[in-house]
């Protein structure tokens, strides 16, 4: 079960849109609503709160527990997300990851409790960068920035390919394996397209491979649009999006 409430803002009355106000006369910006979400595993309830707690001691004394269980509210949230936005023909849709939440926890409680967004136990857990240091954690955070003032400073350009490919990754994820293969597909041939004089040695054998399997990543766009994929087209889908992915992070760090 997903549930899905507002906190923090009341949600704003529709209502015509006023004139514009001095900043004097505004006073200071309204505050902004926070989305809770609680995933229930209904399916697997506890016989007794005794059982609960050892679930809930086990659960969140390992980070590889941690991520599985935070990783499957993740991906349900996604899966909503993405259905929400096709059924409202909203383009503005994007998938959302766990570090972007303010707070994750992990915890148990009654159907009356849990359907509320509470608990009868939790516990907070991390969901940042680890054991990542500090200055790397600093450059990874930048990086992105610096590209972003490059390309609305006109010093640089968005490559078609990295948006295809990027949008592939996200279908994918999101277990979407027919709309990841076709979108797939064009980003292969943006790629090949875009990326042709940008190379070193490993990323000519990666271009080289991508060059000798396109027919098969066509193969593939083509099987997505008449059903569900192979297994071995799932395998195949999977091994060509990470070499193209591989491309772009050779050439971004090539590029400094």
């Amino acid at each position: 079960m997903l549930v899905i409430s507002t906190l923090g803002a009341p949600v704003a009355a529709r209502r015509r849109r006023r004139r514009a106000r001095d900043v004097s006369e505004a006073g200071e910006p309204a505050a902004l609503p926070l989305a809770r979400v609680t995933v229930i595993r209904a399916f697997a309830p506890f016989d007794d709160e005794s059982n609960a707690a050892r679930w809930l001691d086990e659960a969140t004394e390992a980070e590889d527990t941690v991520d599985v269980l935070v990783g499957e509210a993740v991906e349900l949230l996604n899966r909503a997300l993405h259905v929400q936005a096709v059924a409202a023909v909203d383009t503005r849709s994007q998938a959302l990851g766990a570090e972007r939440a303010a707070t994750v926890r992990i915890g148990y409680g009654s159907g009356e409790e849990t359907a509320d967004g509470r608990f009868s136990a939790a516990r907070e857990v991390d969901v940042g960068a680890g054991a990542i240091s500090r200055r790397r954690q600093r450059e990874q955070e930048l990086r992105p920035q610096e590209r972003v003032a490059a390309v609305l400073g006109g010093r640089e350009q968005l490559d078609t390919c990295e948006t295809l490919l990027l949008r592939a990754r996200v279908d994918l994820d999101g277990g979407r394996e027919r709309e990841a293969a076709l979108q797939l597909r064009g980003g292969l041939e943006a790629l090949l397209a875009e990326l042709r004089g940008e190379l070193d040695e490993g990323h000519a054998r990666d271009m080289d491979g991508l060059r000798e399997r396109s027919d098969a990543a066509a193969a593939v766009a083509k099987a997505a649009a008449g059903g569900a994929l192979t297994s071995a087209q799932g395998n195949e889908l999977r091994e060509l999006l990470e070499i193209a992915e591989r491309v772009l992070r050779r050439r971004r760090v090539l590029r400094g």
